[in-house]
């Protein structure tokens, strides 16, 4: 194993809580880009994130289900904040593949425009954009500790890359390394870093992707932070196994004599 060590973060949900930048700029991708005719706008629908996208954010894995998700809230008709709620919810990705098949859209595209919708965004109103992400400073200290004793940190998210280093920039962190959902996989990213680095601790608030680490054989040895501040179903925080721990803010400090 090599000396050089590596602290690894997920991004939304861990460094910042980007919930409201998320909200508005997937309803600006379908107000703009989308081109559905089973949707009308309404600009008030800016002014707050509805529970039901609340609730379905922990399912979320990539950016471009969440261009899908607003779409079927604001629908006129048959909309996930009615009666299928539940249904929705307890057959996710099942039926995000069903609405893109039903839709003729393709995931890839989807992702396009929600990149779109942030790089247009970003020209217009930078501040205005940035803002929408509210930070967790108990996080940012903590990478500012574990730089001043020499371990490098490294962002692994589906955001796309560009964006989530502007955000950073902004907030004056500079990891190692900021990998978007360009880079690949999360644990594809994780398995070539091994290779070069002695990872430390994996913080992340997607259980099913922390399971992945651990049942990888060449990540498995990773320690796995599940953050109890992220986007987490109820049920996340139960059950876990002995290899993933449950982690607060307040508790950060401690992992600096890791």
């Amino acid at each position: 194993m090599s000396a050089q060590k590596i602290f690894l973060f997920d991004f939304d949900g861990v460094i910042v809580d980007g919930m409201h930048e998320y909200w508005h700029s997937s309803l600006l991708a379908c107000e703009k880009y989308l081109n559905s005719p089973h949707i009308s706008f309404n600009q008030n629908l800016y002014q707050k994130v509805p529970n039901t996208f609340k609730e379905i954010r922990p399912l979320v894995k990539y950016g471009w289900e969440m261009v899908l998700i607003v779409h079927e809230i604001i629908k006129t008709e048959n909309s996930i904040k009615n009666l299928n709620k539940e249904d929705f919810i307890n057959n996710y990705h099942q039926n995000c593949q069903r609405i893109l098949k039903d839709n003729s859209w393709i995931a890839k595209d989807l992702q396009k425009i929600l990149d779109k919708s942030r790089t247009y965004q970003i020209e217009k109103d930078f501040e205005s954009w940035v803002n929408l992400h509210n930070p967790f400073f108990e996080v940012i200290n903590f990478m500012e500790a574990l730089r001043k004793r020499g371990i490098k940190t490294g962002i692994i998210t589906t955001k796309g890359e560009i964006f989530a280093e502007k955000i950073l920039a902004k907030l004056n962190i500079f990891p190692e390394f900021v990998f978007g959902y360009e880079s690949g996989t999360k644990i594809k990213i994780a398995q070539k870093l091994s290779k070069t680095y002695e990872i430390l601790g994996f913080i992340e608030d997607r259980k099913k992707t922390l399971i992945d680490i651990k049942q990888n054989s060449e990540t498995s040895y990773i320690p796995c932070f599940l953050a109890d501040w992220g986007y987490l179903k109820d049920s996340d925080r139960y059950n876990l196994s002995n290899e993933i721990k449950l982690i607060k803010l307040v508790n950060l400090e401690n992992l600096v004599a890791i």
